[in-house]
């Protein structure tokens, strides 16, 4: 199937998948000081954003997500690239490397660690977000320009949205509205646990502090699931922090990609 993407820079390839109801774009203000010293694909995953959703009776899965994923690769000619992920795309990040697909994976926030109350309560935020972006267009406008209602209607995502633009949010508000592999996705989450040990590939797993809609004691489990990751608090940083702090985002991001590039053999491959 058709996958949307945006490629920029140069050196060992780098993975970005966003989490559910966004898009690409939530990499854009890291994206440039990652391309400085990676060779960077931001991926639609299908159903949002601009790429297609799968196929009728085609369900989202871990499998189905794999598969696509190890597709995406092969058309891109890539031989187990470094990967990094947020929310869904940190547990697709995670699947991907204990399924050997990957040279190493950073997540943030990811999802895959809620118990049965922490999913429905993330669900009912998530159904709530997109409900809201259903208000008329001149009506989102106005509550994104005014600082105080910016942060009612954003401030479960983002732990800073003021430092994000209104149109940024607003094209956002409209990417989460408009996906059509939401309620899908939503549906399939709800038995879905991250369970692998990620054995012999390095992990990352970073945590905003400020993380509203997977909470702290998710970040408990995953540290227990994967005791030999490397785990970063990221302070002052929601749930999608590449716009709370670009900079201490790239800087995780980097370091946790800066690791050789293996053959299908496990020998190491010139990046």
């Amino acid at each position: 199937m058709d996958i949307v993407f945006e490629r920029r820079g140069s050196g060992a390839p780098l993975v970005l998948l966003h989490g559910i109801g966004h898009r690409w774009q939530a990499w854009e203000p890291v994206l440039d000081l990652l391309a400085a010293e990676r060779d960077v694909i931001a991926v639609d995953l299908p159903g949002f954003g601009a790429s297609p959703p799968l196929p009728a009776g085609t369900p989202y899965t871990l499998d189905t997500a794999m598969a696509n994923l190890a597709a995406t690769f092969e058309l891109l000619g890539l031989d187990r690239p470094h990967i990094a992920g947020n929310s869904l795309g940190g547990l697709f990040s995670l699947e991907a490397a204990d399924r050997g697909l990957v040279s190493s994976a950073t997540v943030l926030s990811p999802a895959g660690f809620f118990n049965a109350a922490e999913h429905r309560y993330a669900k009912a935020v998530l159904r709530a977000s997109r409900l809201g972006a259903n208000v008329p267009g001149p009506v989102l406008d106005r509550l994104a320009r005014s600082p105080r209602r910016r942060a009612a209607l954003f401030g479960m995502i983002y732990g800073r949205p003021d430092r994000l633009t209104v149109d940024a949010l607003l094209a956002d508000a409209r990417a989460l509205r408009d996906a059509p592999g939401f309620e899908a996705t939503l549906r399939a989450s709800r038995k879905v646990r991250f369970a692998g040990a990620c054995a012999d590939v390095p992990v990352t797993i970073a945590w905003g502090t400020k993380d509203r809609l997977l909470r702290a004691g998710q970040a408990v489990r995953a540290q227990r699931r994967l005791p030999h990751a490397r785990f970063v608090w990221l302070e002052g940083c929601g749930h999608v922090p590449m716009g709370d702090d670009p900079e201490l985002v790239a800087k995780v991001l980097l370091e946790g990609s800066d690791h050789p590039l293996l053959s299908a053999t496990g020998e190491q491959a010139t990046a």
